[in-house]
């Protein structure tokens, strides 16, 4: 499964307008289980949201939703591309916490891209650092934050540390 970062959501509703589909949408939820993934999921009220736009629902309803959509066949393996892009920083910590808990929960093996620190820390056992477009360190999480290495220093600091030289 993946879950991408979109810029914009198509201009449909969740669901459709007519009430027999509506119905027919609730019962097949329940079906293949998003009433369990709404108790993993406790900000989605799905109730709530299957009859707003894309455009009216809040970004970390998106994303839970899109997380929801992606995990519903329980993969072994999910790709996030910037799954805390564009939030604010409570609800991109919930988003994180909620990857983690439920990559724990369903036993998948998660590959994040972000330029998010801390979604990073949250989330990762190992990290690849890029540097110039080029992969230059991998490691435990904890080796790569608190590595003396200059750039890697710059990189997982909250200040600009010292001069990387970088180009």
């Amino acid at each position: 499964a993946i879950l991408i970062h979109e810029k914009k959501c198509r201009k449909s509703k969740i669901v459709s307008e007519d009430a027999s589909k509506k119905e027919l949408a609730k019962e097949l939820a329940d079906v293949v289980g998003l009433a369990i993934l709404n108790a993993h999921l406790l900000d989605i009220d799905l109730e709530e949201a299957i009859d707003k736009m894309p455009a009216d629902l809040s970004g970390g309803m998106k994303k839970r939703i899109g997380l929801a959509r992606a995990i519903i066949t329980e993969p072994k393996l999910m790709l996030y591309d910037e799954p805390t892009t564009g939030l604010d920083p409570i609800t991109a910590k919930e988003i994180s916490k909620l990857i983690l808990d439920l990559q724990k929960e369903l036993q998948m093996t998660s590959v994040i891209v972000t330029h998010d620190i801390l979604c990073a820390k949250i989330i990762a056992d190992r990290a690849v650092v890029l540097e110039n477009g080029k992969i230059q360190y991998t490691g435990d999480i904890t080796e790569l934050t608190t590595s003396k290495d200059p750039f890697l220093k710059n990189f997982f600091s909250d200040e600009l540390i010292e001069e990387t030289g970088r180009k």
